[in-house]
Order: C-alpha cells, then sequence, then structure tokens
C-alpha cells in the first residue's frame, strides 16, 4: 500500500463520485483537491454542500472571504490561500482586503478585523473562544447566529486545509500566479 493519494478524474473516481466531480469540474475546471476528495464520495458530497451551505449565511462575500483566508493562512494551506484568492477576485473582494488576509496585516475596517480576531480565535482554541473574546466580537456587530456561520466555515475549511496537507495537493497552473508562502513573523 502507497503512502501517496490517488488523483481521481472522471474515469477512474468511485462510481458515488462521478456526476458530482462531473459537475465541480464543470463548474471550476480540473482541480486537484476535487480529484482528491473523490476518493470517498461521502466527504466529497460533505464538502460541497458544506461550502453551498456557507454561501447561504448572512455573511457577504467580503466577511466570507475573511473567514476562508484566515482560517486558509492559520492552517498554512498553500493551495487553498492562492486558490481563495483567485475567488475573491473573481467575487470582486477589494484587493487591500485580499492582501491584509495573506499577509497577515490589519484589515481596513474594524468590523472585518472583528471577525478575523474571532475565526482565529476559534481555531486556535479549538472552539473554546473566551467569554470576553465572545463579547468583542458580539460588540463589533456580528450575531450569535454569526458565531455559528463561522463553525461552519471552519468546517468546510478543514475538510480542504487537511486534505491539502495530507494528499500534499499540488498547486494548480490557473492559481499560480497568487502562490503563496506564510509570512515569518520577526
Amino acid at each position: 500500500m502507497t503512502n501517496e493519494f490517488v488523483f481521481y478524474d472522471l474515469e477512474t473516481a468511485p462510481e458515488e463520485s462521478k456526476n458530482l466531480l462531473g459537475d465541480l469540474f464543470d463548474e471550476n475546471g480540473r482541480n486537484g483537491f476535487y480529484s482528491v476528495l473523490a476518493g470517498s464520495p461521502e466527504a466529497l458530497k460533505a464538502y460541497t454542500e458544506l461550502h453551498e451551505l456557507f454561501m447561504h449565511t448572512s455573511f457577504t462575500d467580503e466577511e466570507r472571504t475573511v473567514i476562508w483566508q484566515t482560517i486558509n493562512v492559520e492552517h498554512e494551506c498553500n493551495f487553498c490561500v492562492p486558490a481563495h484568492t483567485a475567488m475573491a477576485k473573481h467575487m470582486k473582494i477589494d484587493d487591500k482586503v485580499s492582501n491584509a488576509l495573506r499577509d497577515e496585516t490589519p484589515l481596513p475596517t474594524e468590523k472585518l478585523e472583528a471577525l478575523r480576531s474571532f475565526t482565529l480565535e476559534v481555531v486556535r482554541t479549538r472552539g473554546s473562544a473566551s467569554k470576553a473574546v465572545i463579547s468583542d466580537f458580539l460588540k463589533s456587530g456580528y450575531t450569535h447566529q454569526n458565531i455559528l456561520e463561522v463553525l461552519l466555515g471552519l468546517s468546510q475549511k478543514i475538510i480542504s486545509n487537511y486534505t491539502n496537507h495530507l494528499a500534499e495537493t499540488p498547486m494548480e497552473e490557473k492559481y499560480s500566479q497568487f502562490s503563496w508562502t506564510k509570512a515569518q513573523k520577526q
């Protein structure tokens, strides 16, 4: 048994993954992450359903981008940060926001910074954010619903970030212009 993951295509994917994988390839082009995830029809379905649900939360596209990229950067996912940078461009997210997320520099508004800080706290404490952090998040204009929606986004990103780490998913050519490595803190 080899340690290497299989990168499936429409011919080699498990039968239960083929239709969904085909839909994803049609929508997004061939993608190494989806190719790996197709090895588990349930994981592929779970990821896509989580994505669809997260897209229908009360967050704006800009806020969703803050959540995704905060998690991607914290998890050091060299596949997801470029992919979500391209996605942010497609969603017309200001480059100042994207660059601040990628570089871990201040975001342009206090509210977006509060969202990043709360998301980081949830990731770093594995959901054990302090009452003070929760209070600060709520005081910044977010709600308990938003707290639960951050968890939904985190659930989606755990699947993609961890899969890409374990499978060592190579960078997609279409995202190479957005390649990224984590900034080294002084």
